[in-house]
């Protein structure tokens, strides 16, 4: 590499933002020693991490004091020590502005990322060249003293901190016939007030902190990640609700009161002979729907809480949104909120408020009948409701289940429509659909010279694929050989295109991914739709291509089929619009040494790379990274060359690993501490 290319402070500061190295280190140590008000968790590991990196500046500033030119050997472990020291502040950041709860939970996983971080701080050390540097004799014992403690830490877990997360654990999913649906208010607030929630704001800040995490969780964690996260909400809110406010409240008129009701959602006992009493429901308590107190609560895909039968019909009459965020649901299963039913039975408890069960049970007082009977209207009303609708769907999938198997070719048209129609929404559709036997049939029209009937059949076929259990009876049903000749040569491009939504959607079951990419012509037929579609169907073609390569065997025949060239010229195709799903697919097919080979054989692929970098969206400036790390480690010295020559490629990483999300910050940080490795071998080459 000719080093005349390389711009000089590359060379002596490792590709850090500003100022010289040591100016650099020093500034970072002083930010994580400044840090205040550090949390109550993971409080032995952070102040021993603190201490260590206080030990480090005292080493950096003296150096800086010395003024002399840092000897070459040193720029690598400065520079390793740099990325260490700013993940340490990053962590320690997170510890401080997340949830407390969370990191409760999550107290084995927080405190191994400070073990990692020590280990990397001692593997840094390994390799710094202390003689050489103008030290004192005891900063250089002291930091030999943290080389050796760092080579032989061990993993610490605070017992405390696990004791008390055994302890949420057991109160919240307390199950014994004596305590069934009870928390003790008391030991949970004791747990909540040990790692620092002791007043309304700090209740309210968790809540927010908890929310911010589940929004984040969202996207990676999973579904039963966020419903855990939202069963922490609903404890804090509960545990506010009920420690910090009054359980009495002003008893105006009857009629006030049944009208104060209606307004703010309290419920008004009407057992009560005595005297009438009037309840603040908590907000969390009520259904966003129906304002009525929940009785069987259950989250959907949004993170959102609501009850049972008020989302089921919301769900069954067609809508695919949440009522309270307006946000697309990617599923409608309705997950069981255990914690908030628990907190529910024990509010009503003791707030004389019937539950489910109580209903149940007999009353030979009439008072109370009567506000039990009024109470559980709406509900009974929603469960008619729900069960009615279950039915109609029923007669009429089985209707038009037997106008596929004996009706004229235009009454199998307007069947297989009515059936796409039917199968657009709800799970309990779909299931009602296959259950009538619709698949075998549909499958079978998807021969049809008709290009409507084949069409219907596809779309059809895909919208059931959307029930997993569907997905194995599709493929049961020898559906994909049908189903490839209409994505390869179908009647229509919506046909083809919908052929290609329904791979992938049939290759989310790891086993159709092997049995799909077995077929001889299914990957070239989608390599064929990404180069023939339309902007839609290009996008189709490339998300199921993404899917597939998930199994490794897939990726050859991808690369084979000659997708590469076609998803690197998508990148310049601003109106295909698929961007991000060419990266993505690229991405994956850097797992295998053909389509390393393929890729690398690129010639536009490395400037495109560099300018996403700075353009792209978070997700393709993710692969972006994940693309040049790769091509780097697999290329060498050419491809870093080429990254070094464009003057926008630092800057953006640079940028990333400051500012990225957390992948995009540790491959940023990967991939400069790589470019680094190759200023200074070069350096010390041409020296």
């Amino acid at each position: 590499m000719d080093v005349a290319l390389v711009p000089p402070l590359m060379v002596s500061t490792g590709f850090l933002p500003t100022g010289s190295l040591l100016q650099s280190l020093v500034h970072i140590c002083n930010e994580v020693c400044s840090m205040e008000k550090l949390p109550v968790l993971q409080g032995r590991n952070i102040s021993t991490m603190i201490r260590r990196i206080k030990l480090l500046a005292s080493l950096f500033e003296e150096i800086q004091e010395s003024n002399g030119p840092l000897p070459p050997s040193s720029i690598l472990c400065l520079t390793e020590l740099f990325s260490v020291i700013r993940r340490v502040k990053f962590l320690i950041q997170d510890c401080k502005d997340g949830s407390s709860l969370w990191g409760l939970m999550q107290t084995e996983l927080v405190s191994n990322q400070f073990y990692v971080l020590v280990k990397e701080l001692g593997r840094a050390l390994d390799i710094l060249p202390l003689s050489l540097l103008k030290v004192t004799a005891d900063i250089r014992e002291q930091v030999e003293l943290l080389h050796r403690q760092a080579k032989r830490v061990e993993l610490f877990i605070h017992l405390k901190e696990l004791q008390r997360r055994e302890e949420l654990l057991v109160l919240m999913g307390s199950n014994s016939e004596k305590n069934k649906g009870f928390i003790d208010l008391v030991k949970v607030r004791d747990v909540l007030s040990s790692i620092g929630l002791r007043n309304t704001v700090d209740y309210e800040e968790e809540t927010s902190k908890l929310e911010a995490e589940a929004r984040k969780q969202a996207g990676s964690g999973g579904l039963i990640v966020v419903s855990n996260i939202n069963n922490l909400i609903s404890l804090v809110s509960y545990c506010k609700t009920i420690i910090f406010t009054d359980d009495e409240f002003e008893k105006p008129s009857k009629e006030d009161m049944k009208l104060q009701c209606v307004r703010s959602g309290r419920y008004y006992d009407h057992s009560s002979s005595s005297k009438s009493l009037i309840l603040n429901v908590p907000h969390e308590f009520r259904c966003p729907i129906s304002l009525d107190l929940i009785r069987d609560p259950v989250i959907v895909a949004s993170g959102h809480t609501y009850d049972r039968n008020s989302i089921a019909q919301w769900i069954n009459s067609g809508h695919q949104t949440c009522p309270k965020s307006g946000q697309k649901l990617i599923h409608i299963a309705l997950i069981p909120n255990y914690a908030l039913k628990s907190l529910m039975q024990q509010w009503c408890e003791e707030n004389n408020v019937p539950t489910t069960e109580s209903s149940q049970s007999s009353s030979s007082d009439l008072e109370r009948s009567n506000s039990k009977r009024e109470l559980y209207e709406d509900a009974v009303d929603h469960i008619s409701v729900v069960k009615a609708a279950v039915d109609a769907v029923k007669l009429t999938a089985e209707f038009l289940v037997g106008k596929l198997a004996t009706g004229s070719p235009d009454i199998q048209r307007q069947a297989a429509y009515e059936l796409r129609l039917l199968a657009k929404t709800g799970m309990d559709n779909r299931r009602i659909i296959a259950e009538a036997g619709a698949i075998p049939f549909l499958v079978t029209l998807l021969k049809s010279h008709e290009p409507r009937i084949q069409e219907n059949a596809v779309t059809a076929l895909l919208n059931l694929s959307i029930y997993n259990n569907n997905k194995i009876l599709i493929m049961a049903a020898g559906a994909i050989d049908n189903i490839v000749n209409v994505l390869e040569s179908g009647n229509t491009m919506e046909a083809r295109e919908n052929a290609a939504a329904a791979i992938f959607s049939l290759s989310m079951i790891d086993d159709c991914k092997v049995t799909i990419g077995k077929h001889p012509r299914a990957i070239l037929a989608l390599v064929g739709l990404l180069k023939e579609g339309t902007p839609a169907g290009k996008k189709d073609a490339a998300i199921a291509l993404f899917n597939l390569a998930f199994y490794n065997a897939n990726k050859v025949s991808v690369v084979f089929a000659g997708a590469v060239p076609l998803l690197i010229e998508l990148l310049m195709d601003d109106k295909a619009g698929i961007t991000d799903d060419a990266l993505a697919v690229l991405a994956q097919l850097l797992g295998c040494s053909e389509g390393m080979e393929e890729i690398g054989k690129s010639r536009i692929l490395v400037p495109i790379l560099i300018d996403l970098l700075r353009f792209g969206s978070p997700k393709g400036k993710e692969n972006s990274i994940t693309l040049l790390l790769g091509l780097c480690k697999d290329g060498g010295e050419e491809v870093a060359r080429r990254l070094l020559m464009n003057p926008r490629s630092i800057p953006s990483l640079q940028s990333l690993a400051a500012d990225g999300s957390l992948k995009a910050r540790r491959k940023a940080d990967a991939l400069l501490r790589l470019l680094n490795r190759c200023c200074f071998q070069s350096h010390n080459h041409i020296g």
